[in-house]
């Protein structure tokens, strides 16, 4: 499902993200990348879902080379990946339903399919009886799961999420993950980048360790 090859990612001389990685994740995985702060992790998901393009080497995601995709197919390529981001990243101004209903609408589905959709997702995080709070009414964990109802309702085949649980405590920080893994168990890979080693022994999935911009443990 996510293939790399002996990808580079060098931004200056003195900046070098990643080096020679070379990885690959089935279909259906749940797959932790991790390391420390600077080890690549962000510019790696950023790679997959195309905000940038190595400097060497090649990514295959459902079996499609990136490297060939143009500027005008990236929109295209990216409807079949939910991204999660730590900060959450939802609009202010917009209600819980206006945030979730943000990409289907974007991406010109029909109003009724969109307002199906959104409940759906919605209901699956537990939120459904939110729909009309704005992000600053919501806890910390709420407006994660909002998130996460953001990037599943296009209903991707991947999910990536960076640091997803880095503004969260322990407690919080597994429920997000248990709900992912409810996700990955109706099918969505799941790749997720993150730092705290003692959430992925709790969660116990593959980890791929970057340090320095290098694969150097799987585990």
């Amino acid at each position: 499902m996510i293939q790399t090859f002996h990808v580079s990612k060098q931004y200056s001389r003195e900046n070098v993200a990643l080096t020679d990685v070379t990885l690959e994740i089935d279909k259906g995985e749940f797959v932790f990348l991790t390391g420390p702060s600077g080890a690549g992790k962000s510019t790696l998901l950023r790679l997959l879902l195309r905000q940038d393009v190595p400097s060497e080497g090649d990514l295959v995601v459902g079996g499609r080379g990136l490297a060939p995709v143009a500027a005008a197919q990236v929109q295209s390529y990216r409807r079949s990946l939910g991204f999660v981001f730590q900060d959450f990243k939802l609009l202010p101004t917009k209600t819980v339903i206006e945030n979730v209903a943000l990409v289907p609408r974007v991406l010109g589905v029909p109003i009724s399919q969109q307002q199906r959709r959104v409940f759906q997702v919605l209901k699956w995080v537990g939120l459904q009886h939110r729909m009309t709070a704005y992000p600053q009414e919501l806890s910390g964990g709420e407006q994660q799961r909002i998130a996460i109802a953001r990037a599943l309702v296009n209903d991707p085949v991947i999910i990536l999420a960076d640091e997803p649980t880095g503004n969260l405590d322990p407690d919080l920080s597994l429920e997000i993950m248990n709900l992912l893994r409810e996700v990955n168990a109706r099918g969505t890979t799941v790749l997720v980048a993150t730092h705290d080693r003692e959430l992925i022994r709790r969660v116990g999935r593959r980890a791929l360790t970057l340090d320095h911009g290098q694969i150097v443990e799987v585990s």
